[in-house]
């Protein structure tokens, strides 16, 4: 086996010469260059031409690097099953969500496990990774997640996924908004505020910029941020108005965030991803029926803050 000249090799490629990578594995510079010789051997092509003193990888060692990358990925996936292992045992749940419900919606559900098992001896260890949705993909196909939840505009190819909610999206003003009296929020009233806005890859901002095209106004983008959670806290402090989730708006509004409902359907999806062909545990079953039971809960309060006030 060549594991060492294959470490070598995948050092110099990610700092570029020799001399950086000796420097890197404590080792000399003539040490990191017999090692490539060797894998040079090993192979029977080049990987390297030198130019200048300088090593240039060849289109051969592109492509050799790219498979020692998914190798290093396969055992950085070993080790973290590892070290969950040696620390917490098998009555673990590793969860991968992402912010639109890690934030705040999760620890909501958490709260019901911990009141239905109030002897923290008998509760499981939890490992709650708020990731972004394309983290949430990689964790979940790589087995460092039980399950997750990320945004619809993800692939699942190589997932088993579901739906796990599906919300029409909200939005979001300080108290004394000139709209917080406003039963439902039209396109024409959108445009003319200052818009907290998701960013522009975020799939729900592009169905309401093309929703909003349809009705022939645009918005007026003060903040652009990846959070809805973030949209929700400068809306609180009067930058602006924004359309999020409401999950998301949920815990705000519980705070003094008004939301409204707007008269576009502009839906926010969170699916369900799983590890193909792996069964969950009862932890995991477990704690998704508390989700499901929190998502069912949260849906009527929300209907109780979508209300104007009556002193309007």
């Amino acid at each position: 086996m060549l594991l060492r000249e294959i470490e070598v090799f995948r050092s110099v490629m990610s700092v570029g010469s020799a001399s950086k990578a000796a420097v890197l594995m404590g080792v000399t510079q003539p040490a990191i260059s017999q090692s490539l010789r060797r894998l040079e051997e090993a192979a029977g092509f080049a990987l390297f031409r030198r130019l200048r003193g300088r090593l240039q990888p060849t289109a051969e060692a592109r492509a050799l690097m790219i498979e020692v990358e998914r190798a290093y990925v396969g055992l950085s996936s070993i080790e973290h099953r590892m070290r969950s292992l040696k620390r917490y045992g098998v009555n673990t749940l590793r969860m991968a969500v992402y912010p639109a419900f890690g934030l705040t919606f999760v620890p909501r559900a958490l709260s019901r496990l911990v009141a239905e098992r109030p002897d923290a001896e008998g509760r499981p260890q939890i490992s709650l990774q708020v990731l972004s949705s394309r983290e949430v993909h990689d964790a979940v196909l790589a087995g460092q997640a039980d399950f997750g939840l990320m945004a619809d505009e993800m692939p699942t190819t190589g997932l088993e996924h579901s739906e796990f909610a599906r919300f029409p999206g909200v939005v979001v003003m300080h108290a004394k908004h000139r709209l917080a009296n406003t039963k439902t929020v039209q396109p024409s009233q959108l445009a003319e505020e200052p818009f907290l806005a998701l960013n522009p890859e975020d799939a729900s901002r592009r169905r309401l910029e093309r929703a909003l095209e349809d009705c022939g106004v645009s918005l007026k983008v003060a903040v652009e941020t990846p959070y809805a959670a973030s949209v929700c806290e400068m809306a609180m402090h009067g930058l602006g108005i924004g359309v999020v989730n409401p999950i998301t708006a949920l815990e705000y509004a519980q705070r003094g965030l008004v939301i409204r409902a707007l008269s576009l359907d502009i839906s926010f999806a969170g699916l369900l991803v799983l590890p193909p062909g792996q069964p969950l545990s009862s932890v995991a079953q477990r704690v998704l029926q508390l989700m499901r039971i929190q998502l069912a809960g949260d849906q009527k309060a929300l209907a109780t803050f979508l209300k104007p006030s009556s002193k309007s």
